[in-house]
């Protein structure tokens, strides 16, 4: 009896000091890193940093709308025959220099298309000067009469009526020009053809190409005839068409090129588009 109490007393005390063990174990590791191994799941007074896979996020960004709300259509309207006007004014003022045509590479008059076999031919028989002067008159020509062209412009810019305004002032960068363009284009044939016919005659240029032609069918036996008239004309409109689409692109894309307070206005709201 008494070694089964022995035996039972030393066991107790076996337990007893591997739980006090075991407590400190528990105590040491809770100070050291924190995590309470009687619940691991729920460390107190730590903090747990995780790592996540880096990934990249891409956003879409949306554009407000261009707020045209303080714009009447009126003021539009006003913002974009101005700026055709300006683009008139500019564009014949440099067009009538001197060279206006000749020198400028996007407006320059080559030799109408169906007679540049003529400047071949006349070259091949060392008679370039004559073609070359034959092309310096057409833009003499063009640069003269284009003095005549800009009230005719002016009163097609102030008489159109742009029912379709917001949509031009928000579209690409010479939407104006190609609108008056496409709704004046007849009328100012029309009215222009007289004033190239005139400086036509007034620099030589029907003179002299009519000496050309008949030297280049004289040597060739053959029958060209081409109406320098019509061709001028209508080079000479597409001319100034050119340098107001180049006015307009400034003014809608430079700020500093909106010189009146309705160029600011107008096309600041353009800006963002």
């Amino acid at each position: 009896m008494r070694k089964s109490i022995l035996l039972a007393a030393g066991l107790l005390f076996s337990i007893s000091s591997y739980a006090q063990i075991l407590d400190i174990i528990k105590s040491t590791v809770k100070t050291k890193t924190g995590v309470d191994l009687d619940n691991p799941a729920k460390p107190k007074n730590s903090t747990i940093t995780t790592s996540t896979p880096s990934t990249t996020t891409t956003t879409t960004t949306k554009t407000s709308p261009i707020n045209l709300g303080s714009l009447t259509s009126t003021q539009i309207s006003s913002g974009l025959k101005e700026a055709l006007s300006l683009g008139v004014t500019d564009g014949v003022k440099k067009l009538s220099l001197t060279d206006g045509f000749l020198k400028n590479e996007a407006v320059k008059i080559l030799m109408p298309e169906k007679l540049r076999k003529i400047d071949t031919t006349l070259r091949s028989l060392g008679m370039g000067s004559l073609a070359d002067e034959g092309v310096k008159l057409l833009n003499r020509a063009a640069e003269d009469a284009v003095t005549e062209a800009a009230p005719i412009f002016t009163k097609a810019i102030t008489s159109m009526t742009i029912t379709d305004a917001k949509n031009i002032l928000l579209s690409s960068d010479n939407a104006a020009t190609n609108y008056l363009q496409t709704k004046t284009q007849s009328q100012l044939f029309t009215a222009f053809q007289p004033k190239v016919k005139a400086s036509l005659g007034k620099v030589g240029a029907d003179t002299v190409w009519k000496n050309l032609i008949s030297k280049y069918n004289t040597f060739t036996g053959q029958a060209v005839t081409t109406d320098l008239n019509e061709y001028v004309t209508t080079e000479t409109i597409n001319g100034v068409f050119k340098m107001v689409a180049e006015k307009e692109s400034g003014i809608r894309n430079t700020p500093a090129m909106r010189t009146t307070s309705i160029l600011q206005k107008v096309f600041g709201a353009q800006d963002s588009k």
